[in-house]
């Protein structure tokens, strides 16, 4: 086998190493959760499948794990309906609202902001500096790091390349390699990337600020079983396990502060809705 076959085979097979099993005969009821696709797959999946079994465990309800190869893959299967809970920002624009997905709960984060950002030691200073260049974005469904930033290149008549890597981690390895002059980014993941790999960069813009993703649910679950894994995930701060596992995932990302999630309602996401109001067409 060659080299690049060996690399796909193991690509392919860490891909459904993420999707659900089939469940046997008399097993209750698995229901799947789909997060955005924040970091690579390995890093993802050490993220969230500890959560994942801690909350299945604590709720009754049995959580699998839904994770595509790219963000936007990810979201494909919140839009085709074969998800049920998911930590995301892809559905406040307003014709995903009406598939009635419902807000509870929160990272207990600070607010996020879009921003375009090149290497510490990039001669760009000014994000006009990026006409015609190369510059990468997660995915097409990023609404912070790529719809956000990308708005703003195209309010200033700043025409780019623009180069979908399918992650943020992966549009920082294209940024590190050269092949891109700047990367559209969520300030948070441009932290626990210097915190993950001690790169540093220099931000040429910053956006206004958001709220951090969202935990939903699907208006298919039945509403006693949307309350358990609600109890679950913001439970999990002030029970040892819960706190350990957190503390585990935080220091996986280097995310800045302890992992926690907290309650959340629509009515915190505004920001996203009023981001929709003024995108251009496109972006809506």
């Amino acid at each position: 086998m060659t080299t690049a076959m060996f690399r796909f085979c193991s690509i392919c097979c860490l891909w459904l190493a993420f999707l659900p099993a089939r469940a046997g005969a008399g097993a209750p009821p698995a229901y799947h959760f789909s997060p955005v696709n924040q970091y690579n797959l390995q890093v993802s999946a050490g993220f969230w499948n500890p959560i994942m079994r801690y909350v299945s465990e604590k709720s009754g309800v049995r959580l699998e794990l839904k994770l595509g190869r790219t963000s936007a893959d990810t979201t494909s299967f919140i839009l085709a309906r074969e998800v049920d809970f998911a930590f995301t920002n892809h559905l406040f624009s307003p014709d995903r609202e009406r598939m009635g997905w419902t807000v509870f709960g929160r990272r207990d984060a600070p607010p996020v902001a879009g921003q375009i950002v090149v290497p510490a030691d990039s001669p760009v200073r000014d994000i006009a500096e990026l006409a015609g260049a190369a510059v990468a974005f997660p995915g097409p469904e990023a609404l912070v790091a790529y719809k956000v930033p990308y708005a703003q290149l195209l309010r200033k008549g700043i025409p780019v390349d623009v180069v979908f890597a399918g992650n943020q981690d992966a549009a920082f390895t294209q940024l590190f390699a050269g092949k891109v002059k700047a990367v559209g980014a969520n300030s948070q993941l441009v932290q626990n990337y210097i915190g993950r790999e001690g790169k540093r960069f220099r931000i040429l813009w910053s956006s206004e600020r958001f709220n951090d993703l969202a935990l939903m649910v699907s208006p298919r679950v039945p509403p006693a079983q949307a309350r358990a894994v609600a109890r679950a995930f913001l439970g999990m701060r002030d029970d040892p396990e819960g706190r350990r596992i957190l503390q585990a995932a935080s220091e996986l990302v280097h995310a800045p502060v302890p992992l926690a999630f907290v309650p959340a309602s629509d009515a915190d996401y505004a920001a996203y809705r009023t981001f929709y109001a003024g995108a251009p067409a496109s972006l809506r």
